[in-house]
C-alpha cells in the first residue's frame, strides 16, 4: 500500500529502536512525556515533545521492539499500519491493527502497545485539534459517528474515552490518501498545511462512506447504537422506516425514537431528510440530472414538497442553488 521508496524509509533503524536492541528493556519516557504518571498510573504523551513549534500535525514511525505503558494523549493520535501488524490495549480491550487498518484515539483513550517486530512498520500521525477545523467545513453538517468524534475531540465535551478501529485495507482511494498524506508531511512539500488539511477532509469523506467497517469501544453502547442507525439511514434514505430499522436491531420503536432524539438532538426522520437534501446538493453539484429526478432519487415523490423542504434548508430553490454554484466554479 505504501511506495517502495517511502516504506524503506520508514523500516529504518531509528537511534531510539537501535537503542533498545542494544539492551534498552523500556521506552525512554523524556521523549513522549513532560510529567511523571498520573495517579492512576497513566502516563499523557505530550505533543510538545513530538510536534516543531508551529505545527498541527507531524508523523512519526511507529517505535517497534519495546512495550509501550498504558498512556493517554494531549493530541489526536491516528495510526495507519504499513504492514505487519501491532497489538493494542485501549480502554482494557484488545485491538490489534493490521495492514492496510487505520486508528483513530482521542485524549482521553487509556492505551498500551505491545513490542512490534522489525517487519511490523506503522505510522503515528500526532494532530492538534484545531487542525481539524477545516477538515469539518469539507465534511459539512451532515451527522455521523466521525464528525462526532472529532467534535468531541475539539470541544473536549465527551468524557468518554474512545477510538475508532477502520478495517479498510480494501479501499484503494483510502490507502492512496493516507499514503498521500504520509509522503507530503515526511518530505516537508511546500504548502503542506494546506495540501494536508484538504488531503485529510477527502480522507474523512472516504471513510465517512465506509462506516460499517468503522470498531469502536464495546462498552460504549451509544456510540454502537448510532453506528447502526447511521448506517441504516446511508443505506435506506430513500425508503426507510424507523419501524424497519427497530425491528432489524430488536429495540421497541418507541424506545430507539426517544434514543435518536436524545444523543442525536433529532428525530429519525429529520436525520433521513438531513441525508436526503445533503445527497440532493451532491447531485446538484455533480451531476446533469433533472430537478425533478434528482427529488425522486433521494426519496421525494412530491416535487413541490421537496423543492419547500430544499429551499427551507438552504434558502434558495435547488435551481438556484445549482446556478449559483456554477457561477461561484
Amino acid at each position: 500500500m505504501i511506495t517502495e521508496e517511502l516504506y524503506l524509509e520508514l523500516k529504518k533503524i531509528t537511534e531510539e529502536e537501535a537503542h533498545i536492541l542494544n539492551g534498552g528493556a523500556a521506552i525512554e519516557r523524556e521523549i513522549y512525556m513532560s510529567q511523571e504518571a498520573t495517579p492512576k498510573d497513566v502516563y499523557i504523551v505530550d505533543a510538545k515533545k513530538l510536534l516543531e513549534a508551529g505545527k498541527l500535525i507531524q508523523v512519526r514511525p511507529h517505535t517497534r521492539f519495546v512495550y509501550f505503558p498504558k498512556h493517554t494523549h494531549n493530541y489526536i493520535e491516528v495510526i495507519y499500519m504499513c504492514c505487519g501488524s501491532t497489538r493494542h490495549v485501549i480502554d482494557g480491550e484488545d485491538v490489534w491493527l493490521r495492514e492496510g487498518e487505520m486508528l483513530f484515539l482521542n485524549q482521553k483513550a487509556e492505551q498500551e502497545i505491545y513490542p512490534a517486530s522489525e517487519e511490523d512498520i506503522a505510522v503515528n500521525f500526532i494532530i492538534l485539534p484545531e487542525f481539524f477545523d477545516y477538515v469539518l467545513k469539507m465534511i459539512g453538517e451532515e451527522k455521523n459517528l466521525l464528525r462526532d468524534f472529532v467534535i468531541d475531540c475539539l470541544t473536549g465535551e465527551n468524557e468518554e474515552a474512545g477510538y475508532m478501529h477502520f478495517k479498510v485495507a480494501g479501499i484503494l482511494p483510502i490507502q492512496n490518501l493516507v499514503e498521500n498524506l504520509i509522503w507530503s508531511i515526511w518530505n516537508k512539500q511546500p504548502n503542506r498545511r494546506g495540501i494536508n488539511q484538504v488531503t485529510m477532509g477527502l480522507l474523512f469523506l472516504q471513510l465517512m462512506n465506509h462506516m460499517e467497517r468503522m470498531e469502536t469501544n464495546t462498552e460504549n453502547c451509544s456510540r454502537r447504537l448510532l453506528i447502526e442507525v447511521y448506517s441504516y439511514i446511508e443505506e435506506n434514505y430513500r425508503d426507510g422506516e424507523l419501524t424497519e430499522l427497530a425491528g432489524l436491531l430488536n429495540y421497541d420503536v418507541c424506545w430507539l425514537s426517544k434514543e435518536i432524539k436524545k444523543r442525536t438532538g433529532c428525530n429519525y426522520t429529520e436525520l433521513v431528510q438531513e441525508k436526503r437534501l445533503n445527497q440532493a446538493v451532491y447531485l446538484l453539484q455533480n451531476t446533469a440530472m433533472s430537478v425533478m429526478d434528482i427529488g425522486l432519487a433521494v426519496g421525494y415523490d412530491n416535487l413541490s414538497y421537496f423543492h419547500r423542504i430544499f429551499q427551507k434548508q438552504f434558502g434558495m430553490t435547488p435551481r438556484k442553488y445549482r446556478i449559483g454554484k456554477e457561477i461561484r466554479k
